[in-house]
């Protein structure tokens, strides 16, 4: 059996205004536990804004796994390392190009309107490595891929995947 079997894990760059409203819901949380001593409904404030700080703090780490196997690529998101959620998967028989994100192999696929998904880091790294491909006509999915990925989605579909 020849199967191909590959896993990347990237991690996205937590925004400020998240470490920061991560930060501010805590405090609040803290403020109207303290006031709640004195005037009870306070405490039902403090919960509510407990509440929202754990998804807050649930939501502001967050890491991408890529699995490439055997013709298929699984992406799942991981959660503050503890939870994890299978967001999409991708039959790379449908792919119709893949190319880094600034290869002029993709420049007639620029005046698409195809519906953007970014599972990659989300910042511009010098030299960049993030990757582009569309998908079943109606999808534009960009992601990080080492080079062995790369190497693999490649040997699956030699004519679809550019590495410039």
């Amino acid at each position: 059996m020849n199967e191909t079997y590959v896993e990347v894990l990237i991690k996205k760059k937590t925004p400020v205004y998240m470490t920061l409203l991560k930060f501010v819901t805590i405090m609040l949380t803290v403020c109207f536990a303290l006031v709640g001593f004195t005037i009870w409904p306070a405490w039902i404030i403090a919960v509510i804004i407990g509440i929202a700080a754990y998804f807050i703090y649930m939501n502001a780490d967050i890491e991408y796994e890529y699995l490439y196997v055997d013709k298929e690529l699984t992406v799942d998101k991981i959660m503050n390392k503890s939870s994890r959620k299978r967001i999409a998967s991708f039959d790379m028989s449908k792919m119709e190009i893949m190319a880094p994100i600034k290869s002029y192999h993709l420049d007639s696929y620029k005046n698409r309107t195809d519906k953007t998904t970014d599972y990659s880091c989300g910042v511009e790294m010098q030299p960049d490595k993030r990757y582009v491909f569309y998908y079943d006509g109606t999808q534009r999915v960009i992601f990080e891929p080492d080079e062995e990925m790369v190497k693999a989605i490649q040997m699956g579909a030699p004519r679809k995947v550019f590495k410039d």
